[in-house]
């Protein structure tokens, strides 16, 4: 009985300490819904540490063993809710810093100071370089036209004060965002590339000025909305509030354009890459006798044309967890701001891995914590033969191997 207990102890100590790194880079990840290794970096760190400085007193190499137990989980949740392997070498960086926290909090108890301070020294630059960084403002960035009646460059109502969204503040690090009132001002502008999104109804004689801009080899990106959702402080009739339908029906109907049923829920629209976009009262557009796309391109003209039936998707609610880090990949929540300023012509970072959904979170939850399990099992298995051999030395040899450990 004392036996089984001794065992249930040791395995427990193998199984905890990974379960807990698991559960906590979760809760982390579950933020931004991103699948990414190094959203257990600090929890890998914070928890590790004291976990190697206790597993030292039994044995050096079971410190490691959980170390590598939870960077394992970890990464084959990521593969499982994702549907997706990680990125290689956020792999290995959480691999490499799960064994560096580990085995610098086991130096730390044995007292080897300068080892010790390396491990944890490159446990923290793993942490500072690892993950993605804040995105930065580029020289020489293209002139953007933006034509909007959505709250993008002031607080809503036009009281006068100024303030970017986050889209907008993303997007200034990749174009000279300029927002115009008449899209007969875009051959003045200069601009190459126009973003028009949810605008006011518009006179025919600026769609007729827009129809034939984008003919004459502009790039238009176009968002129009049938059901807009966009929060609003403003009452129903106020005519400052944004149009809550689309308006360009006739230069869409024009082009050959027709909507599908619209989606009153919220979606997560996954592109055939992987990359996510989040939408809500999305209507699929496409071109007649086609099927439709997300977005939807024409060509008009020497022009390029991208649609979307939904403006609401670059509301900062639907794709940004961390309002005050707009700029900062690892606070989004869908791909949104980077396949927005990819559509407009710009280069963003790609690679990000998205849990798709419950039951992909269920699978590879519920999988890590089964390779977890068999991960210590094993490592119990092994830790013991060699503690087993280690303890047919004689005393003399035990003292000599103490003391090597020591010195």
């Amino acid at each position: 009985m004392m036996s089984f207990v001794r065992c249930l102890s040791r395995l427990l100590t193998l199984l905890l300490p990974a379960t807990l790194m698991l559960l906590a880079g979760l809760a982390v990840a579950w933020r931004t819904g991103q699948a990414d290794p190094w959203c257990w970096g600090w929890p890998a760190l914070l928890l590790l540490v004291p976990t190697g400085w206790w597993l030292v007193r039994q044995d050096f190499p079971q410190a490691l063993w959980v170390g590598l137990g939870g960077a394992g989980m970890a990464l084959l949740f990521c593969a499982l809710a994702a549907a997706r392997m990680p990125a290689p070498w956020a792999m290995i960086g959480l691999m490499l810093l799960a064994l560096a926290a580990a085995g610098g909090g086991a130096l730390l108890w044995q007292r080897r100071w300068l080892p010790a301070c390396v491990a944890l020294v490159v446990a923290l630059l793993l942490l500072g370089f690892g993950p993605a960084r804040p995105i930065s403002s580029q020289p020489g960035r293209p002139t953007l036209a933006v034509i909007t009646a959505l709250p993008l460059f002031w607080e809503e109502g036009g009281a006068g004060t100024r303030r970017d969204a986050p889209i907008v503040t993303l997007l200034r690090s990749r174009f000279d965002v300029r927002p115009i009132d008449d899209v007969r001002a875009m051959a003045a502008s200069g601009a190459p590339v126009l973003l028009l999104a949810q605008p006011r109804p518009m006179a025919p004689q600026a769609l007729v000025a827009l129809d034939r801009w984008v003919r004459n080899g502009g790039r238009l990106l176009l968002l129009t909305d049938p059901r807009l959702r966009w929060p609003s402080d403003l009452p129903l009739g106020d005519r400052r509030r944004v149009p809550m339908v689309g308006t360009l029906g006739a230069l869409l109907a024009h082009w050959g354009v027709q909507g599908g049923a619209v989606h009153d829920r919220e979606i997560r629209h996954f592109l055939p890459d992987g990359r996510l976009l989040t939408m809500v009262g999305m209507q699929p557009l496409s071109l007649e006798g086609q099927e439709g796309a997300v977005p939807l391109p024409l060509r008009i003209g020497r022009g390029e044309v991208l649609l979307l039936g939904d403006a609401d998707l670059i509301d900062d609610r639907l794709w940004l967890a961390d309002p005050a880090r707009p700029l900062d990949p690892r606070a989004w929540s869908a791909d949104t701001p980077a396949l927005v300023a990819q559509w407009l012509g710009a280069e963003m970072p790609d690679g990000r891995r998205w849990m798709r959904d419950v039951a992909d979170v269920r699978l590879g939850l519920r999988s890590a914590l089964l390779a977890g399990t068999g991960w210590a099992i094993l490592g119990l298995m092994l830790l013991r033969r060699r503690s087993g051999r280690d303890g047919m030395r004689t005393k003399s040899e035990n003292k000599l191997v103490k003391g090597g450990k020591n010195g």
